[in-house]
């Protein structure tokens, strides 16, 4: 994910904590107080800590060049440190006082966030500018109860389909059936990441099935029943087990798509604009894109509905300077930085200027994420106990449930589970 402008040396290399890896530091003069502005001249360095995904550490160092620079008057030592956006609640939880001043994390974690006390709210003139320049669902999505808790940095954090066209014809590419055919004919494989709740809701989503975050930290599914739409969950769970059984289906682990793309034996695979320049390269003159296809379900071809979603910049409440610390935020988000970030990852940004720009408008990626969204995307809002608890059923479905379980069964287990309280 990428950000914004030019210039400023940057002074001595600190280790992070134990939670993210080595970072970089910036160089320039004075401490903001805690709940000031981030103005102050009294020549004191201003420590600040960012922590990131492994592949923005480049551009973070940028950026963070680039804040210093417009800030001349300050001197920091801002030290850039990894954290993967999918575990970043967990880490950050892990120690409040020890986390980053700003850290990187997915929507789906904001409340988590807000129930430990952790996250700084917005300030009312950042929120107006926000409010102005950012998309409105990403604008609510940062929001709980009336605050706005964070600082919406991409609007893509979602899922769709990539294809070899030089295998699968675009016709083809709207429906597993033909894709797993096409597949099959050329000795390739479709993959997905079945042991996930990110992933493998998609299919219960798309045939109208839905997941709620309750307050006590349990979540309630309708899975095990019939959607609005007529379809029982035992039939959506059954088409997943006849897709896991195919020849032409490779089931990735969460994580690890970059190296099935580059392994080669892939000629279509459902993931997010993260992969974009990976599959790109693999797939060459055949590298397309579209939204994710229907399957075959009970005899009758049904949607699938990604798990939209955004990444967003949170600022600690226990942050030292944490004035500073929201001016970097700010600084993250604005029109620049998320271009910036668009061009160095294909990251697709939640400013609106930059969402309508022709760049982000012709990227095959993006528009891909954009068309799913616009077609059936789910901003997924659930707890700890549905992530463990669909992790578990996934793995079941994706083996083809080997043991014979009872697939009624299985989803009654499944919607108990995950209406537990979390501990």
């Amino acid at each position: 994910m990428k950000k914004k402008l030019a210039a400023m040396t940057l002074v001595a290399a600190m280790a992070v904590s134990m939670f993210a890896g080595c970072g970089s530091s910036t160089g320039n003069s004075s401490s903001a107080k805690k709940s000031g502005s981030g103005d102050s001249g009294s020549g004191e360095i201003v420590d600040l800590t960012l922590w990131a995904s492994e592949n923005d550490q480049d551009l973070m160092k940028t950026l963070t060049d680039k804040f210093a620079a417009e800030n001349s008057g300050t001197k920091f030592n801002i030290t850039i440190g990894k954290l993967s956006e999918a575990d970043a609640k967990d880490t950050v939880l892990k120690d409040p006082t020890a986390a980053a001043d700003v850290f990187s994390f997915a929507s789906d974690q904001i409340y988590d966030l807000v129930d430990a006390g952790v996250l700084q709210p917005v300030q009312d003139e950042d929120k107006k500018t926000i409010e102005s320049e950012e998309i409105e669902s990403s604008v609510t999505a940062a929001t709980v109860d009336d605050t706005l808790y964070a600082y919406p940095a991409t609007a893509d954090n979602g899922f769709f389909l990539y294809y070899d066209k030089n295998v699968i014809p675009d016709a083809d590419a709207a429906q597993w059936d033909t894709i797993l055919a096409d597949c099959e004919k050329a000795g390739k494989q479709i993959g997905m990441v079945f042991e996930s709740g990110y992933y493998n809701a998609s299919f219960f989503y798309g045939a109208g099935f839905t997941t709620a975050r309750n307050d006590d930290g349990s979540t309630t599914l309708d899975w095990n029943g019939t959607s609005s739409s007529g379809i029982k969950g035992v039939d959506v769970a059954q088409s997943m087990v006849d897709i896991a059984k195919n020849k032409s289906f490779m089931a990735i682990k969460d994580g690890d798509s970059a190296n099935q793309i580059a392994s080669g034996k892939l000629a279509a695979i459902v993931s997010g604009t993260w992969d974009a320049n990976a599959v790109q390269e693999q797939f060459g003159d055949g590298y397309a894109a579209t939204s994710i296809p229907t399957y075959t379900c009970n005899g009758q071809q049904v949607d699938m509905a990604s798990s939209s979603g955004y990444k967003f910049w949170g600022v600690n409440k226990n942050s030292k300077n944490v004035g500073w610390a929201m001016k970097l935020a700010m600084f993250l988000i604005n029109k620049d930085s998320q271009m910036e970030r668009f061009k160095a990852g294909a990251a697709g940004p939640a400013n609106k200027e930059d969402m309508a720009s022709s760049d982000v408008q012709n990227n095959i990626a993006v528009s891909a994420i954009l068309q799913q969204n616009a077609k059936k995307g789910v901003v997924q809002m659930v707890t700890q106990t549905y992530w463990d608890n669909t992790a578990t059923f996934g793995a079941k479905i994706v083996k083809g449930n080997p043991d014979n379980e009872d697939l009624q069964k299985l989803l009654d287990d499944l919607v108990t589970a995950c209406a537990q309280k979390s501990e």
